[in-house]
């Protein structure tokens, strides 16, 4: 194994992404390889990794179920397939992991839950939640409602855009084929296949065909923007063989693969991120608060003694010290009109103040760069 290759026994965050073609086979569920992989999510859980599991199969298991015909589908039968289908795979992870003592969620997401802030934050939040609780969530883009405006098109991306939310240190997208290769393996030609992609350059760009089996909308070319995106993210990303059982002990024992390296670390990719966007409004915190900041922690709405400007959930905000210095940036979880309201009050008192339940911080730290 090359030495630049990461650890896959040492993430601290895995995103596992599954395509239709290894899940569904023969118009039903691969039950056994399903049950073997199982074993993989177990082990990676004991050795200390929270996962995330992002899983294609709804349509397929739909579309067998509704005795549809094969090819492609009207937009109102994929729905209806997807309806269907979810069902059944929600329930084929539950029974999988069940055996294992390990609890499983369905979340559904579209591209709109991603370019929306304040969607955004909540998915992340859920997410974090369920994580923090030693749930894995099966995240499936909601073909139920997704039109294609609203469409990430592929589970390679989304994967990718989880792994980002989450702040993983590595995905791994289970393929058709073993890692990215100079040309296509299948044609007969001498393609290599790469060992570890330390940069995506033109010329890797070039290289990635869009071929893809039958029930899988994934080529390469749409790999490697997933690759984009989870390495600017800070996560390693592999793509390796997913049919054989055991696919993640088989990777981590050095099974053939492509590794792309992370370009920084989730943590720092994301304080980046926000230390870069336009504030909406000032808040303006006490000496107690600006204490608990600089030791690491989240900004509570007891702390705060002034609000300045409009701004809604998600938005950017200016944190200030109360003699006017500035501190950073941060993600308010309220808008202004209720960040006015719930100001120097302790967490307890929110939901009496604003007549519903909230979230105990005003900003989160994983929310707030210096």
């Amino acid at each position: 194994m090359d030495a630049l290759t990461p650890s896959l026994t040492e993430a601290r965050c895995l995103v596992l992404k599954i395509g239709s073609a290894l899940l569904v086979r023969d118009g039903g569920l691969a039950a056994g390889w399903l049950k073997a992989l199982a074993l993989d999510v177990a082990q990676a859980h004991a050795n200390g990794a929270r996962v995330v599991i992002v899983s294609s199969g709804s349509i397929a298991l739909g579309r067998a179920a509704l005795g549809l015909p094969s090819g492609d589908l009207p937009l109102e039968q994929a729905q209806a397939a997807a309806a269907v289908g979810q069902i059944q795979l929600a329930r084929a992870y539950e029974e999988a992991l069940a055996p294992h003592g390990i609890k499983t969620a369905q979340v559904l997401v579209t591209l709109e839950d991603s370019t929306d802030r304040r969607r955004y934050l909540n998915s992340r939040a859920t997410l974090e939640q369920l994580l923090s609780l030693g749930v894995v969530p099966i995240v499936n883009e909601n073909d139920t409602v997704a039109t294609d405006e609203i469409r990430f098109g592929d589970n390679d991306r989304l994967a990718a855009q989880i792994a980002v939310t989450v702040g993983a240190d590595c995905l791994v997208l289970l393929s058709d084929v073993d890692g990215f290769y100079s040309g296509d393996p299948k044609s007969g030609t001498d393609a290599k296949r790469f060992e570890v992609i330390e940069e995506i350059t033109p010329e890797i760009e070039a290289m990635a065909g869009d071929a893809g089996t039958g029930l899988s909308k994934g080529g390469m070319k749409t790999k490697l923007m997933a690759a984009k995106t989870a390495t600017s993210g800070g996560a390693a990303m592999a793509i390796t063989h997913g049919a054989p059982e055991r696919p993640l002990e088989l990777l981590a024992n050095g099974a053939p693969a492509t590794w792309f390296l992370p370009q920084t670390d989730p943590q720092a990719a994301r304080k980046r991120w926000i230390a870069a966007m336009k504030p909406r409004g000032d808040i303006v915190i006490d000496d107690g608060a600006v204490a608990a900041l600089g030791r690491g922690k989240s900004l509570l709405p007891a702390g705060v003694i002034e609000i300045a400007g409009q701004f809604g959930r998600g938005d950017p905000v200016r944190i200030v010290a109360s003699g006017g210095r500035q501190l950073g940036i941060g993600l308010t979880r309220y808008t202004a009109q209720e960040t006015r309201a719930i100001a120097g009050r302790r967490s307890g008192e929110i939901a009496a103040i604003l007549g519903y339940p909230g979230r105990s911080v005003l900003i989160h730290r994983d929310d707030f760069a210096h």
